[in-house]
């Protein structure tokens, strides 16, 4: 599915893709590729000067703990000094961040979303993006996750992308688009 020419200000998020879910035993699904797709959509996010907002999870001690190797952003992520910087210690990238202030100070009306891992912080942050009235562009193909026991990796990124694009309650809607169909308005 190609989107029209969105009219609506815009800023990419890009959701927890640090190191530690990167590898390792409980490595999410396709990284590499999934990281070189995401940074396929954050560059013509900054060709657009639309805002690229990078999120990372932190804890105190032990996994992810800020600081530590696990934490930092993943290698092979295309990050400017340029771009924000978000830190978040739930799986809801708005919840005690200021998040939602920085997206309105600079007038974005819609999100574009991607990141790790799918069912936990993509999905928490596209339905909260969704309740506070921003309609979401969830990269179909821009998010990933390492799967459980019930279901694979790629069973829990297609059921992400068949279950957020059919929420309507909230009022505005997510429609998943892949990487290559996402662009921006200059």
């Amino acid at each position: 599915m190609e989107l029209s020419k969105p009219h609506m200000t815009s800023a990419v998020l890009v959701i927890d893709v640090q190191q530690g879910l990167c590898e390792g035993e409980g490595a999410a699904f396709d990284c590499t590729a999934t990281i070189k797709r995401i940074n396929a959509v954050t560059h013509k996010a900054r060709l657009s000067r639309a805002p690229v907002v990078f999120v990372q999870h932190e804890s105190t001690s032990g996994y992810l703990e800020r600081g530590t190797p696990d934490w930092q952003l993943a290698n092979g992520l295309e990050v400017l000094p340029s771009d924000i910087k978000v830190h978040k210690t739930t799986p809801d990238s708005f919840l005690r961040t200021n998040l939602e202030e920085l997206l309105r100070s600079h007038g974005v009306q819609q999100l574009i979303v991607c990141g790790m891992h799918s069912e936990f912080c993509v999905d928490t942050t596209v339905r909260r993006a969704l309740s506070l009235g921003f309609p979401v562009v969830l990269v179909a193909d821009g998010h990933t996750s390492a799967g459980n026991e019930a279901i694979s990796a790629a069973q829990v990124i297609a059921h992400e992308n068949a279950t957020l694009t059919n929420i309507s309650s909230f009022g505005p809607r997510a429609v998943a688009v892949a990487s290559a169909q996402v662009w921006f308005v200059a």
